[in-house]
């Protein structure tokens, strides 16, 4: 029975053995097989300004809007337009009424003449003053002829009326300058338009008391030349260029679009939107648009700098990384990129690629680093 067992463990252990070679073999024939090199589609990482279309809402606000208030304290004597008046830059509006104005304008004129033929007068005393002097020093080379208390009594008086002269047409100045006050305040209660423009709203009447702290008299806008305000989400500032022009519509005109370009950009981004405010310039001659529409706005967003592009398909993400495979000298080479914006059929990326460089159309992780590949180019849009 011994014997037996014996002889079947010696069997196990040779059998084991000759498994052990054939796997040998086996291995040793497959590494003398050359690999086969795996076909993929590739295509070429192109260089181009990305751009791609986006709708956002918009505001047209009038270019210029103003509310016109009274700058001297008066009754409303005439209101010479009303809603919806087409008005030019100078022409009145309204006229007031403050007689208490006109006559503090003439009084001030008056005191203005009256310093002024003062100080003419002083300009006479001082004119006989300087004379006087001049003919006593003219006597006193004459020994004896003049008294030096003379001349020096001369003096004074020619100082004094210097004096009283200087200070008269100061006073005439200020004079003037109160006056020309007084007849500018006087002037204010001629209201005109400061731009050409439409009355909005009227909210004054003839009788109607108003002044600097009453309310407006009139809201004046300028509408046909029109702002539209778009709020800019903060990921797209970086495609945005004063100058571009974009599309927008109104529900008021379905299936009509107008033209307008960027002109100024806010520069600050508002804090509870993280929108900066975009305007752009709209010709309105025939006055089609009216402020406080909301437009639709379909913006073509265009990089300033040239960017990488490949398919969406050719990155490849993992929990680790994302990549592309290039293909270089038949080899696969996992390269490291990250994903920007969407650019029509293709995608922005950024790394340590070329234009030019060949990449795998379908990328997946299947393909191992420094794999053999046969390659087929495939054209792309």
């Amino acid at each position: 029975m011994k014997a037996r067992t014996n002889r079947q463990v010696h069997t196990g252990t040779a059998r084991r053995r000759a498994v052990h070679a054939l796997v040998g073999l086996f291995v040793v024939a497959l590494a003398s097989v050359p690999l086969r090199a795996q076909t993929v589609e590739t295509v070429t990482v192109t260089s181009r300004r990305p751009e791609r279309k986006v709708h956002l809402p918009g505001e047209l606000l009038p270019f210029l809007q103003v509310d016109v208030h009274a700058r001297v304290t008066g009754f409303v004597e005439e209101v010479r337009v009303d809603r919806g008046s087409q008005v030019h830059k100078g022409e009145v509006l309204a006229r007031l009424s403050a007689p208490e104005l006109t006559a503090q304008a003439a009084e001030a004129l008056s005191r203005a003449h009256a310093l002024d033929a003062q100080a003419a007068e002083a300009r006479a005393k001082l004119e006989a003053s300087e004379s006087t002097l001049s003919r006593l020093r003219a006597a006193a080379a004459t020994q004896g002829a003049v008294a030096g208390n003379e001349v020096v009594q001369a003096e004074k008086a020619a100082d004094a009326a210097r004096s009283s002269q200087g200070a008269l047409e100061e006073s005439a100045k200020a004079a003037h300058a109160a006056a020309d006050a007084a007849r500018d305040l006087q002037s204010y209660l001629t209201i005109a338009a400061p731009f050409d423009g439409t009355v909005t709203e009227r909210m004054a009447h003839p009788g109607t008391l108003v002044g600097p702290s009453t309310g407006p008299l009139l809201s004046l806008e300028q509408q046909n030349r029109l702002r539209l305000v778009v709020a800019m989400p903060e990921a797209e500032l970086a495609w945005v260029r004063v100058g571009d022009a974009v599309t927008f519509s109104v529900p008021a005109y379905p299936g009509q679009s107008f033209q307008a370009a960027v002109s100024r950009l806010a520069g600050s981004i508002e804090a509870k939107t993280r929108a900066m405010s975009v305007e752009l310039d709209v010709a309105n001659a025939q006055r089609v648009l009216a402020p406080g529409m909301y437009p639709d706005v379909l913006w073509t967003l265009r990089r300033a700098q040239p960017s990488l592009l490949v398919p969406p398909s050719s990155i490849v993400t993992t929990t680790e990384r994302t990549f592309v495979i290039r293909v270089r000298d038949g080899r696969a080479e996992w390269v490291n990129v990250s994903k920007g914006q969407a650019s029509g059929e293709l995608v922005e990326v950024t790394g340590p690629l070329q234009a030019g460089d060949e990449v795998v159309r379908r990328g997946t992780d299947e393909i191992r680093q420094n794999a053999k590949l046969t390659t087929r180019r495939v054209d792309q849009k």
